[in-house]
């Protein structure tokens, strides 16, 4: 840190032990210790919070950089898909009404005869025992609760008096 050397540290080390004495050098040196001790703690404080601030000013950048690039990519798809996307929205309204008119059939009606449809075949499975679509697992029919076992008579006491004689 600073650019002393051993002999430099003698010197010093004579002037104090002739100047502070010999009695009271060793609460100086204590008394030198701890405030470098606390000018440590001090400076670690100072650098770690220097650090967290150089961290958030990073993350500013970087947050004010990928929030740029989302709205440049947000423009793009807007500009890019929305046009694509109402051509195929008006493509699939202009078949579903060409089918309704041909069929006689509105699409209220068709949702509803495909939901019929589909609760049929939904019944059909349950009632052929197949897996239920929600939980992919068997249908079963509900277990009926448990009987309890009968206990075990108890054993006879003049059995064992007979064993034992």
């Amino acid at each position: 840190m600073f650019d002393i050397s051993w002999g430099e540290f003698l010197v010093i080390g004579v002037v104090a032990l002739v100047v502070i004495g010999p009695k009271e050098l060793p609460g100086v040196i204590r008394a030198v210790g701890r405030a470098m001790g606390k000018v440590r703690t001090m400076a670690g404080e100072f650098r770690g919070q220097w650090d967290d601030a150089m961290r958030d000013a990073e993350m500013q950048n970087v947050a004010k950089d990928l929030n740029e690039f989302k709205d440049q990519a947000t423009g793009l798809s807007t500009s890019t898909f929305d046009p694509i996307r109402r051509e195929v929205q008006s493509v699939v309204e202009g078949v579903k009404t060409e089918t309704a008119e041909a069929t006689g059939v509105t699409a209220s009606q068709e949702a509803l005869n495909t939901i019929s449809a589909d609760a049929a075949a939904m019944e059909a499975e349950i009632r052929a025992g197949a897996s239920d679509s929600f939980t992919a697992g068997p249908v079963l029919p509900a277990d009926p609760a448990p009987e309890p076992e009968p206990e075990p008579p108890a054993p006879k006491k003049r059995a064992k008096k007979e064993a034992q004689a």
